[in-house]
């Protein structure tokens, strides 16, 4: 079974585009395995201080989950799970957390 990957991105904007090009850099610098087959959970946790920005989660969702296909995974078809919240932290910042799924 593969490991759990978490990615932490400090601070947050409306636009979910800006946060695919950070994801797909920290992938390309920090990953070295093939992208594996399987069933994944993949768990996005948006925190804000104060009033949440007015963001869809779903593009949020799909930017990420872009940046992290052919990494990971080879298709979004691979995710069985998928978690995407916003709450209230203490800092802006986007956690992602991918995990293999057991057969």
């Amino acid at each position: 079974m593969g490991e759990v990957i978490e990615i932490t991105i400090d601070g947050l904007t409306t636009q979910a585009k800006y946060y695919k090009p950070l994801v797909y850099e920290f992938m390309r610098k920090e990953w070295s395995s093939r992208p594996a087959w399987g069933d994944y959970a993949v768990e996005i946790r948006m925190e804000h201080v104060g009033d949440p920005p007015r963001m869809d989660l779903d593009n949020l969702a799909k930017a990420l989950l872009d940046a992290i296909k052919g990494y990971l995974f080879h298709d979004d078809s691979q995710v069985a799970r998928l978690l995407v919240e916003r709450q209230e932290g203490e800092r802006e910042r986007i956690l992602i957390r991918v995990a293999p799924r057991p057969a």
